[in-house]
């Protein structure tokens, strides 16, 4: 006999209150109520050895279907624009939109501190989960939701009109905010960013905040949350754990040749290349190096400039040491060098200890420990 769905629903709000990410009993409602099974649609993708393979809902024994919907797991819907639905078979490329784990979704909206009452602007619909889950807390009327992509919006918008909610659905550049809607008590963002955009500031009320991902091209996050001090400034604290939100569509890379190393005059590195992997570390380099991708392999670690021709990649030396090579006019391995040292000054802190401020001329800078220790600016 099948399992009726509000045991999985159940299930999953209990391990999420057991394990700490769910704190609060209105929230673990809402995870309780909003069917997540309706909001992946015919298909999904599961990564396998070949590529990304679409699981099908139809070729599914039901519990099956229901199991994978409610773990705790980031569900791939897109790849590179294709539905899983549409897929002829496994496919190989990025994510272009998934339903994100239900923790991350709960601790991010645990985290904006959203009240009874408040307005909430959402950047990314998605498959329009998280959209639900706010309407079931705060009522559809406060929730304004912007997605970018029109046929994901349409298909978002249907999935949230079947679980019963009528929020405020737009389609378009969310990064632009959506003024006929402000001013909002709490701005949400479920894709990540490599700065905040000036317009959703503006459109933040006096005692609003902004709760995001501060990610890169180096495929390194922290999420946190801004608050606006008297002054005007906002500021506030990562909150260390791991984030695996997609950036924004404008905040996304150049699309990136296959890496050829071409030789410099190699030098010994002043720094374990094994730094830049750990968590915080790789945070560090991308603040540090914020226009380069990284590429990690057993052997190297290649930092790639593309506007620039730029790279640099570290190999070893044939002894326990490492030495790297640099080409171009931007030294990124210096950068990150750089940026490392200083992190290793500081007593290399786990990123819980980095802050976040926007100053009142707009300048946005990530720093150690308070906003007058190590910092670096964000790119504008």
């Amino acid at each position: 006999m099948n399992r009726p769905v509000d045991t999985f629903r159940a299930e999953l709000a209990a391990a999420l209150f057991d394990r700490g990410t769910l704190r609060d009993n209105r929230w673990r409602a809402a995870v309780e109520q909003v069917p997540r099974e309706l909001f992946l649609g015919p298909a999904v993708y599961r990564q396998t050895g070949r590529g990304w393979e679409p699981l099908l809902r139809d070729s599914c024994p039901p519990e099956e279907w229901l199991r994978t919907a409610y773990t705790d797991a980031t569900l791939v819907t897109q790849i590179d624009g294709l539905n899983a639905a549409d897929a002829p078979g496994p496919v190989s490329g990025s994510p272009t939109s998934s339903s994100t784990l239900p923790s991350l979704v709960i601790r991010m909206l645990e985290l904006a501190g959203i009240r009874e009452g408040e307005k909430v602007l959402e950047i990314g619909t998605g498959t329009g989960y998280s959209t639900s889950l706010l309407c079931h807390r705060i009522g559809e009327g406060n929730v304004y939701s912007i997605e970018y992509d029109p046929a994901l919006a349409t298909l978002a918008a249907d999935r949230i009109h079947s679980a019963g909610y009528q929020p405020h659905l737009v389609t378009g550049d969310g990064l632009n905010g959506h003024p006929p809607g402000a001013d909002y008590d709490r701005i949400v963002l479920t894709c990540a960013l490599r700065s905040v955009p000036l317009p959703l500031l503006w459109q933040l009320a006096d005692t609003g905040s902004i709760t995001f991902g501060l990610g890169g091209w180096m495929q390194a996050a922290g999420l946190i949350n801004l608050t606006i001090a008297e002054d005007g400034t906002f500021t506030g604290r990562f909150t260390g754990e791991p984030l695996s939100y997609m950036l924004a569509r404008p905040h996304q890379p150049p699309p990136r040749p296959k890496f050829f190393p071409v030789a410099g005059e190699p030098r010994p590195t002043r720094i374990d290349p094994e730094l830049t992997q750990s968590w915080t570390g790789r945070f560090v380099a991308q603040l540090s190096s914020p226009s380069a991708e990284m590429i990690a392999t057993a052997d190297n670690v290649i930092l790639i400039d593309v506007a620039t021709g730029s790279q640099s990649w570290t190999e070893p030396d044939g002894t326990s040491s490492w030495r790297v090579h640099q080409h171009g006019p931007l030294r990124l391995w210096d950068q990150v060098e750089q940026g490392i040292g200083a992190w290793q000054r500081a007593g290399m802190p786990d990123q819980s200890d980095f802050g976040m401020t926007i100053s009142e001329d707009d300048t946005q800078t990530v720093w150690i420990g308070a906003p007058s220790g190590t910092s670096w600016t964000l790119p504008a």
